[in-house]
């Protein structure tokens, strides 16, 4: 594997524990104000995080390399709104995107075949992730502070079926 990838895809695996671990607090934030369907979302996106974290690991070993861990940041654990909240699971998302646009670009430039095939998928996934973090930050801003509506909004968002293994 060529040292540079490896070294990027590295911090893609740290970056991803760090999602997970960031979406995992933002759950909890949910459920301690009854927010439950909210947590429930942001527990299953921090599982899903978890498993992006997980096919890098894998991919790593799979191709002989090694894998870096590094110790996790504290996440942020309060939010002045559910939609503040939102909008930095969307402004993550779109860092997350740019991340991974730069290791394709990395793996192009190397000439890292093999590392960007698997990163299509992340590429595509990425497509997927902002959308739904976009729908949402649009649903909070235009709900604003109506009891009500954050109470459908949440009921909605308690609705989602966890990630396949």
């Amino acid at each position: 594997m060529n040292a540079d990838v490896l070294r990027a895809i590295n911090v893609q695996i740290n970056s991803e524990l760090r999602a997970w671990y960031q979406y995992l607090a933002m759950a909890a934030f949910c459920e301690r104000d009854k927010f439950t369907g909210a947590g429930r979302w942001l527990k299953q996106q921090s599982l899903e995080e978890y498993q992006h974290a997980l096919k890098l690991f894998d991919f790593v070993l799979a191709r002989n390399g090694t894998v870096e861990l590094l110790a996790l940041e504290q996440p942020v654990r309060e939010f002045k709104t559910l939609g503040d909240m939102f909008k930095s699971v969307l402004e993550h998302e779109e860092r997350t995107t740019a991340q991974i646009n730069d290791l394709f670009e990395l793996a192009f430039k190397s000439k890292a075949f093999v590392e960007m095939t698997e990163l299509q998928w992340f590429l595509t996934e990425q497509v997927e992730e902002e959308k739904i973090a976009r729908e949402l930050v649009a649903k909070f801003r235009l709900v604003g502070d109506d009891p009500g509506a954050l109470l459908d909004i949440d009921r909605e968002l308690g609705a989602r079926t966890p990630p396949a293994a």
